[in-house]
Parts: structure tokens; sequence; C-alpha cells
């Protein structure tokens, strides 16, 4: 039996996020309030650990996850909830999956990547268009033979509105994988020559999920190592990268906000 067999794609799941979080929430004596509508999922816990460290992020006692913390901080006006340390597809699908129950609406992702093919100095960030399905999540979602993409309407207005005032962003394409120390040279050879531009973990699932269930997710890799194959890798800027992944996610989730777009956007 392989990862591939008994994947019964249209038939729903008896085990049901929503469920676990109304038990939680029974459990932990919690009211039955909604976590903001833009969230971050923040998988090195910088980001999270500069807002807190800056008194600048609250807690959410209205997330009710036995795994994680959720929380809130404002950007450009706008309430966000930030969970820190979702590392890995699985985690990270996991947490969507709750979220999106609990009055996410939009989730955003920025997540540390290696670079694989080599883009300009100036380029920070990946707005991801495209994941390699190196991993085992996103096979639970969506069939092998269909692409890992952002929704293409999304796509279409961050393209528009958020590249011309990010000249740190590109978009790109990722190779996600849920091995990192498994990255050979013949494996990083053949995702140069499918024109990947960076590996990180999390993105083809999140938008695996995204697509079937119809929700709307946006993923950045922040380009901050090379694999620790030389000395002074791993370097991810002011405060480890955390003020330009604030400036990124604030322009983000303005855009958004601004374009007032229901729950999904249609392809």
């Amino acid at each position: 039996m392989t990862i591939l067999d008994n994947k019964y794609y249209h038939e729903e799941s008896i085990f049901k996020a929503e469920n676990l979080l109304r038990e939680a929430k029974r459990q932990k004596g919690l009211s039955d309030c909604n976590v903001p509508s833009i969230c971050l999922l923040d998988p090195d816990g910088d980001i999270c650990s500069y807002l807190l460290r800056n008194s600048e992020a609250k807690l959410d006692n209205c997330w009710a996850c036995y795994h994680t913390k959720l929380y809130k901080v404002q950007l450009k006006g706008i309430g966000i909830g930030i969970i820190p340390y979702v590392v890995g597809s699985s985690f990270a699908v996991l947490i969507a999956e709750q979220l999106f129950v609990s009055g996410c609406e939009t989730l955003l992702s920025v997540t540390s990547s290696g670079i694989i093919s080599k883009v300009d100095n100036q380029i920070e960030y990946i707005l991801i268009v495209e994941a390699v399905r190196d991993e085992g999540t996103s096979y639970h979602y969506l069939s092998p033979d269909e692409l890992s993409t952002i929704n293409d309407s999304l796509l279409s207005l961050l393209k528009n509105n958020l590249i011309p005032q990010a000249s740190n962003v590109m978009v790109g394409k990722s190779w996600t994988t849920d091995a990192p120390y498994r990255e050979t040279s013949s494996a990083i050879d053949n995702m140069k020559a499918a024109k990947v531009h960076v590996v990180e973990m999390e993105a083809a699932a999140l938008y695996a999920f995204g697509k079937v269930n119809k929700k709307r997710i946006v993923c950045f890799a922040h380009i901050t190592n090379s694999m620790a194959q030389g000395g002074k890798d791993f370097e991810k800027g002011i405060e480890n990268g955390s003020i330009a992944s604030l400036h990124l996610i604030g322009l983000t989730a303005a855009i958004v906000k601004e374009m007032n777009l229901g729950s999904y956007c249609s392809s």
C-alpha cells in the first residue's frame, strides 16, 4: 500500500475541525467567538517574537486550538491573527482547517526558504504561484495529477496591486518537501530544471487544501538561506526579517481588505 492508495477525494471526513474545536471550547470554558478574518502562519516564530517583545501583540482567547496560541496585532489599521511555529505541511494544514472554521477568511503564510534558482539581488520574497508536491499532506486533498497553485483571481489581484508596491517581491515557484535533510544534489538539479526558485515546507499542502475547499490562501517564501552550504547563512535581516515581513503582510492584508472579496475568489 502506498500514500496514493485509498484516497476518496469526494467523500467527507468523519473527523471535522469544527467538532474538535467545539469540544476544546467546552473543555477550556471559552466563549464562542471568532478569530480575526485575516490570519498569518509564522513558521519560524520570529515575527511573533518581535511583536510580543515590543508589546504589539496580544493573546486571542477566541482560539481554541490544543496545539498553538494565536496572537492579535494591528497592521495598517487591520486586525490580524498570528500563529507562530507552525512548521511543515501536515501541521500547517491542520491549523488552516481549524482557522477557517473559527472565522478566518484569508490565510497568509511567510516561511523561510532555501534558494534553488538564482534571482535578482533585490528580491527577498517569492509570492508562490505553484508548489511542487514533494510532501504527503496534499495527496489527502488533491489527486496526484493536479497542480498545487494559488487561486488565479487572487494571483491577478496581488500581481496588479502588491508587486508594484513591493520591489523586493517576485512571483515564482517553490518545491515543498517534508524531508529537508534529503535535499540531494540530484533532487536540486531536477528542481532547477523545473524552474523552481526556492524550497520550503508548507505551500503545496496549503494550496491543495485551499483549492479543494475554496479557501483564500497566500504563501510567501522568504529567501533566507542556501541550505547551509557555506558560512554566514540563514541571515534574515533586521530583527530576523520581522520588520520587512510585517511590511509585506500589512500591504497584502490591506489589498485583500480593500477589494472586499467574498470568502473565495472565483478562478
